[in-house]
Order: structure tokens, then sequence, then C-alpha cells
């Protein structure tokens, strides 16, 4: 699945409801993020606690433009968590941290505009 990060790109094919609802996305905190000298691409490595019934999952994520390691943890992201995990060189990325594009096509995370409980489900 192709994911245009051009915003003016058209909107993408009408889906039903059932379908949004088959995407899990939830809140977590990134409780420790690591260097990825291995990425193709410059990425992190986010280790992201979704609360007692996800636990804690690991993420590469392409925010190096906009993001420094050290001012990472503590801060909530929103996530897909139902996807396989993916095999990025070496590490297993176990869910995909969501972001929009800035006007340069960088990363820009997706996070609540208030503090949230870890595990809560995006509606």
């Amino acid at each position: 699945m192709h994911m245009s990060h051009d915003p003016a790109s058209p909107a993408a094919p009408r889906i039903e409801f059932d379908d949004f609802l088959a995407v899990d996305i939830r809140v977590g905190t990134i409780v420790a993020a690591h260097p990825f000298p291995e990425a193709r691409k410059p990425a992190w490595i986010l280790e992201i606690d979704f609360g007692p019934a996800i636990g804690r999952k690991r993420s590469s994520a392409q925010i190096t433009e906009h993001y420094a390691l050290e001012e990472l943890p503590g801060r909530q992201v929103a996530a897909v968590v139902n996807f396989p995990p993916r095999q990025i060189g070496p590490m297993r990325s176990e869910v995909l941290t969501l972001g929009f594009p800035d006007s340069e096509g960088r990363v820009v995370l997706v996070q609540p505009s208030r503090p949230v409980p870890d595990g809560g489900r995006l509606f």
C-alpha cells in the first residue's frame, strides 16, 4: 500500500466505516529512543508503552529532522498497533508511528492535544 506524502494528492478511494474500525490506532508514551545507524533512511528506534493491554512495542520512525533523541522520551504518539511486524534491517518494527508531512515532506508526529491514558484507541 503506497501512501502519498504530497498534500496536493487527491483523497483515497471511499471506504466503509468497518474498514476504519479494522485499523487499531492507539496512543502510547515513548519510554526510550535509540539511534538506528543501519537504517537506509535516517530513523530512530522508539520504544513505546501502550499500557497494560498492549504493552511496550518498538517502532522505526523517520523523524530525525524534527526530533532529537533526548526530547522523545515522555512524548505521547499515535501508532497503528495491528499491522504485522516489519523487519527493517536488524530490527523488528512492531507498530507504525503516525505523522503528517511538513511543507518539505519531513515527518511531524501526531499527538493528542492533552495528555490521555496510554492504550486509548482512536475513534
